[in-house]
């Protein structure tokens, strides 16, 4: 029994579409080759059955008891052995698929984490999603078909030289049918494969919108924009359905040629069989044996014509995993060290200071200037910023990503039990918990449900509201216990009332942590320890918030919205 997923995939070679689908094959070259084997052992247990029973019917006919039983039996044999190496060959082409399809999976998750917040900036999400929806499938066909494909070809071989030994003429009808009607088949190909890669982007584009639609349904219902939306989603759906119509009708040719060109050999072949066998140039049983043979070849040959249809297609995959496979991440680990005190976390660009144990705001003029600052600090994106004095950008990712927390609306709720959504790390008490609830105004949330904390979360936390999202999202963030914690907009959600305790409470939950909240609510910009006013992306004032109310001008139009 083997195991599935490999607990190391391996590095993929992303050079191209056929490096990688190369790289696949090798990583289960042991099973493949054995798999192949048991391919051509099963092909040729059919291939060989025309020509014992060619055999037997001459041994019929010349009243042979002795010669008939023999074949009678090698034609039993033959079924034996057909059907055990089809069995067997079977598991392992399932292996094939399986095992292609988990190495394309392991792959793309690893360089999803990798890429980090580099992802979703370089890659639509529906590209992301296509590649576990429908390419994984065409690789892990472009595999199993490589098994019977193989099988395939060495059948037809077989049986070319069987017809040439016994007849030449049909012999090279066979052999040079073959290859014409390989050629006849190959124009369709390259249309095929253009039409498919189109119809992936357009797969891709629509999955997109779809997630889009079902992230923003509140929202798009609360200002009417929903039948908008709809009306969008439809014609690209439109678009998507008419590119599936021109790959159908190419394919609906691939697959008449698969009947047609086989029947016309097969018609050759049976023609030319009977003349010879009434001129006598043949026994009786070698014409059944050629019209055997001529019916047989209608497998193999549909079977190269299917290969080539899903080798095409796992090309078409390979391509877009390769693009995914093939990205850098942005930002990359340095190999300096963290000391004891990780000290103030400095944005050199902006000016933004977010020091230890104190409660810092950042209200920016425009929020888009917040977000770049708090990427920045988080090491999301690259900039001029140090960590106690040293380059942000030279320390260990990993102890970045421990030590430095960014928390936006952005983040999501996974499905699974609601406490371990909360405390991710596992590492939290039930005392922990109830603070962290406590702090984010979240235990009316739990207090709802039937079974609590052990109550089971749906995918992004559909089940709860924007607000309730927000709140559970802000405890999760308190519970991570990160020493520099950055929150942005954490209580946008939320109405007046639940916004004042949250601002009240948040300080002493990070007391003598380092924080730093990007907002222009006057709620929470009262309880800062310090606030930082930016505008243009650079610092313009500090001090506190009814300091700044007074003495700034531009500050008190942004948090007051214009009002006075």
């Amino acid at each position: 029994m083997r195991s599935l997923p490999v607990a190391d995939p391996g590095t993929p070679d992303v050079r191209g579409p056929l490096r990688y689908l190369w790289w696949v094959a090798r990583g289960q070259a042991g099973p493949l080759l054995a798999g192949v084997g048991l391919a051509v052992l099963w092909w040729l247990g059919q291939a060989l059955v025309p020509a014992a029973l060619g055999k037997a019917i001459d041994a019929m006919a010349a009243a042979d008891a002795g010669t008939l039983i023999k074949w009678s039996l090698v034609v039993l044999g033959l079924g034996v052995v057909q059907a055990v190496a089809g069995v067997t060959r079977h598991r392992f082409a399932t292996f094939a698929w399986l095992s292609a399809a988990y190495r394309t999976v392991q792959v793309t998750v690893r360089q999803a984490a990798r890429l980090g917040a580099t992802l979703p900036k370089r890659l639509s999400t529906g590209e992301v999603v296509s590649v576990g929806n429908s390419d994984i499938a065409h690789i892990g066909n472009a595999m199993e078909i490589l098994l019977r494909g193989a099988g395939a070809a060495v059948a037809i071989v077989a049986v070319t030289v069987i017809l040439l030994a016994t007849s030449v003429p049909l012999g090279l009808v066979v052999l040079i049918g073959v290859p014409l009607m390989a050629a006849a088949v190959g124009p369709l190909l390259k249309p095929l494969h253009r039409r498919q890669h189109e119809q992936r982007d357009l797969q891709g584009d629509l999955a997109t919108r779809a997630a889009d639609i079902v992230a923003g349904l509140r929202v798009l219902r609360g200002v009417g924009g929903e039948q908008v939306f709809a009306a969008r989603y439809r014609a690209e759906s439109q678009r998507v359905r008419q590119a599936g119509v021109r790959v159908a009708s190419v394919e609906s040719l691939l697959e008449g040629a698969q009947i047609l060109l086989p029947g016309v050999l097969i018609a050759c072949v049976t023609w030319l069989g009977a003349h010879f066998a009434l001129d006598g140039r043949i026994t009786p049983g070698q014409l059944v044996a050629f019209y055997g043979y001529a019916v047989f070849l209608i497998a193999p040959l549909r079977t190269l014509t299917e290969a080539a249809d899903k080798l095409t297609k796992g090309h078409v995959a390979a391509r877009r995993v390769c693009r995914i496979l093939s990205l850098e991440p942005e930002i990359t680990g340095g190999d300096g060290r963290l000391s004891a005190g990780l000290g103030t976390l400095s944005d050199g660009e902006s000016g933004v200071e977010v020091r230890p144990g104190r409660l810092t705001a950042l209200a920016a003029a425009a929020p888009e200037d917040a977000i770049a600052i708090a990427d920045r600090l988080g090491r999301f994106a690259p900039g001029d910023v140090t960590l106690g004095g040293a380059p942000l950008a030279e320390l260990p990712l990993a102890e970045v990503r421990r030590h430095i927390l960014v928390a936006d609306n952005g983040a999501r709720l996974f499905s699974g039990r609601l406490r371990d959504e909360l405390d991710v790390r596992g590492t939290a008490t039930d005392e922990d918990v109830r603070q962290a609830l406590y702090a984010s105004c979240a235990e009316d949330i739990v207090a709802a449900l039937p079974e609590g904390l052990d109550a089971h979360v749906a995918e992004s936390g559909r089940e709860f509201s924007g607000g309730q999202q927000q709140r559970l999202r802000l405890a999760r963030a308190l519970l991570a216990d990160a020493e520099i914690l950055i929150l942005v907009e954490p209580t946008s959600a939320v109405d007046a009332h639940t916004e004042a305790r949250v601002a009240e409470r948040l300080g002493k939950a990070r007391a003598g942590r380092a924080t730093l909240v990007c907002t222009t609510s006057p709620l929470v910009l009262d309880r800062a320890d310090h606030v930082l006013y930016v505008e243009g992306g650079v610092v313009r004032a500090e001090g506190t918030h009814r300091a700044l109310l007074e003495t700034v001008p531009a500050y008190r139009s942004t948090v007051t919205r214009g009002e006075d």
